[in-house]
């Protein structure tokens, strides 16, 4: 009877206060079955490949138990020789909206969509943990579920360091965006370090507003607006499955001041771009005269984003309405000097742009681009 053909699936991220969630989907194949293997351990000499092969092997173990310059070491090998590899994201914005659950679903079938779309054939989906995130779907049937299976099955060992080293990487990656929060060095998860900025700092658009910590960083945010005033990681929109705090409710908390409704609805504005694929590079850009308030980039364009909130838009006027030909001017100075401060966007197009926010729950109404 032939081995079969595993198809290895984990997730890593579900519990962090910040970042996405990721699930990584492994197809080691017929290399790595347990008669090429037993035929590589008594192999009289090897391949350079072959070697790599029989290392990798080996070496494949729950990404918690690894050391991180062994999962860096790893994940690369898995790329090159596993017959399939894929990793499916999940925002940290998608899952406020569609909750924990809902997200590892849609994770796990983003990552097995791509393994499908490699046409490589497997036998057996094996699942760590309880939960058959690929229930009501036609590969349900092929589904084992395994606790404790990324110590167990190379397959879903495999899966879990090239997910967990994609997140990691990904996390670096926004920590340069965010300094103040050290993302590099707790990668989103709830430790004392992430508390302490938290504390400090406020949210940023990276944070999961679904998770009590984030909520309850929030609410103490907004009982005291004072505090961090001029930091736009201090308040964060409601995600839109909340639902609106009764007039009651909203008695008791204190009202927001200008600066502090500004700061939501940049927010609010910043997970709109990043929505559409925008990277949000730069928050409050500050010349000596004017303020920028968004920069973001997006297919080699970089776009520098004056947030307007109101009230009463009908009342106030529009976004387009309220940037006069002094302000656009001003604008277009402030983005020739952040991109004299920053050569490594030279060759992007340059775009202003405006976003118009309104209402107590600072709905996004419009994002164009002036020029």
């Amino acid at each position: 009877m032939e081995d079969p053909i595993i198809l290895g699936i984990d997730e890593v991220g579900r519990g962090p206060w910040a970042g996405p969630l990721v699930v990584g989907a492994v197809i080691l194949g017929p290399d790595f079955s347990a008669k090429h293997i037993t035929w590589l351990k008594t192999a009289q000499t090897l391949s350079a490949e072959d070697s790599e092969k029989l290392h990798l092997y080996q070496n494949l173990a729950d990404s918690k138990q690894l050391s991180a310059k062994k999962r860096e070491s790893l994940a690369p090998l898995i790329q090159k020789y596993a017959a399939a590899h894929a990793t499916g994201w999940v925002s940290a914005t998608e899952l406020d909206h569609i909750g924990l659950s809902a997200a590892l679903k849609l994770a796990t079938r983003r990552a097995v969509k791509q393994i499908l779309a490699t046409k490589t054939p497997f036998t057996e989906i094996i699942i760590d943990g309880t939960g058959n995130f690929l229930q009501n779907t036609p590969l349900e049937s092929k589904v084992t579920l395994l606790k404790k299976a990324d110590a167990l099955i190379k397959e879903v060992s495999a899966a879990s360091i090239i997910a967990k080293v994609a997140r990691d990487h990904y996390m670096a990656e926004i920590a340069t965006q965010y300094p103040a929060y050290g993302f590099e060095k707790h990668v989103g998860y709830g430790t004392a370090l992430h508390q302490k900025a938290l504390q400090a700092h406020g949210i940023c658009p990276e944070h999961r507003t679904s998770f009590r910590p984030i909520r309850e960083i929030i609410a103490q945010k907004a009982s005291n607006p004072a505090q961090n005033a001029r930091s736009l990681s201090d308040f964060t929109p409601k995600p839109t499955n909340t639902p609106p705090e009764s007039p009651q409710s909203r008695t008791k908390t204190t009202p927001l001041s200008t600066s502090a409704k500004g700061q939501m609805a940049e927010i609010a504005v910043a997970r709109h771009l990043q929505a559409q694929n925008h990277t949000i590079i730069a928050h409050n850009f500050k010349t000596k005269t004017y303020e920028i308030d968004l920069i973001s980039t997006n297919n080699r364009q970089i776009f520098f984003t004056e947030v307007k909130y109101s009230q009463n838009p009908t009342q106030e006027g529009t976004a387009l309405v309220r940037i006069t030909p002094e302000k656009h001017h001003q604008m277009q100075y402030a983005a020739k000097a952040f991109l004299a401060s920053h050569p490594r966007y030279a060759e992007f197009q340059p775009l202003l742009a405006a976003a118009s926010v309104s209402g107590p729950d600072y709905q996004v109404e419009d994002w164009f681009v002036l020029d």
